[in-house]
């Protein structure tokens, strides 16, 4: 078995995807079940109910706190900080971060050279995921959180000055997510302009208010959709052999 965890879990990608993939490839043994947990310590007996688990995925708000589960994280899952991939084989929880690859791989064909520097809105898992990207292909980047620290910036702080220099923006939180639709960070979005890239985790719906106002603006945008199937496929791979 397979499954998703996190809380709340009303629109999972995962469920239909996994499904899918059995059906296709004739796996009749297995089935992929949502766990919507309200507190990361239901995992144990979660566990416990289901030894027949094979992997489970991790999604908002556990991809950091179920760091202590784990009996072993993969290197480059340690240096992200946050884990959405759980291999389980012979008891032993295995966590890996496949965020990364799916974002690198959605985000690279929009970049252009004159992208140097990125604002990252949110700081929880799926962030740490960014950044470690970011880093990896050269882009400078400052968070955005509505309670900064000194290392980090507050929305009421962006302004034509700040939106000149960062060109990449980044939307790492839930906001504008269905049903709550009609909400998005608050930024002057009439100081972009079409050297601007808006990239959004969300996927649904497929067009939020945020890159809604981008592209009226002027910026090329993206959502989060290629990046989901990308993770997932590399979850797939994660989990491995389905004969056994």
């Amino acid at each position: 078995m397979l499954g998703l965890i996190g809380y709340p879990l009303s629109h999972s990608f995962s469920k239909k995807y996994f499904t899918e993939k059995f059906e296709k490839k004739g796996i009749e043994d297995y089935k992929y079940e949502l766990f919507p947990l309200k507190n990361i310590e239901e995992l144990t007996n979660l566990l416990v109910e289901h030894p027949s688990f094979r992997g489970l995925n991790v999604t908002i708000p556990y991809k950091e706190a179920v760091l202590p589960f784990l009996k072993k994280v993969s290197e480059e899952a340690a240096a992200i900080g946050a884990v959405n991939t759980i291999k389980i084989e012979n008891g032993v929880l295995t966590g890996y971060n496949t965020d990364v690859y799916g974002f690198e791989k959605s985000i690279f064909p929009f970049l252009k050279p004159h992208h140097k520097k990125a604002l990252i809105f949110g700081t929880g898992g799926a962030s740490k995921a960014v950044r470690f990207t970011l880093s990896k292909l050269g882009i400078e980047y400052k968070f955005v959180s509505r309670n900064p620290d000194n290392s980090q910036l507050s929305y009421q702080a962006i302004d034509e000055a700040i939106l000149s220099e960062y060109q990449v923006i980044v939307n790492t939180t839930p906001l504008g997510m269905s049903p709550k639709v009609d909400s998005c960070p608050d930024i002057p979005y009439h100081f972009l302009n079409k050297k601007h890239l808006l990239y959004d985790l969300v996927y649904n719906p497929s067009e939020t208010l945020f890159l809604k106002k981008g592209r009226k603006a002027g910026a090329s945008i993206k959502n989060g959709m290629e990046m989901l199937v990308l993770q997932a496929e590399k979850s797939w791979e994660i989990y491995g052999d389905y004969s056994g």
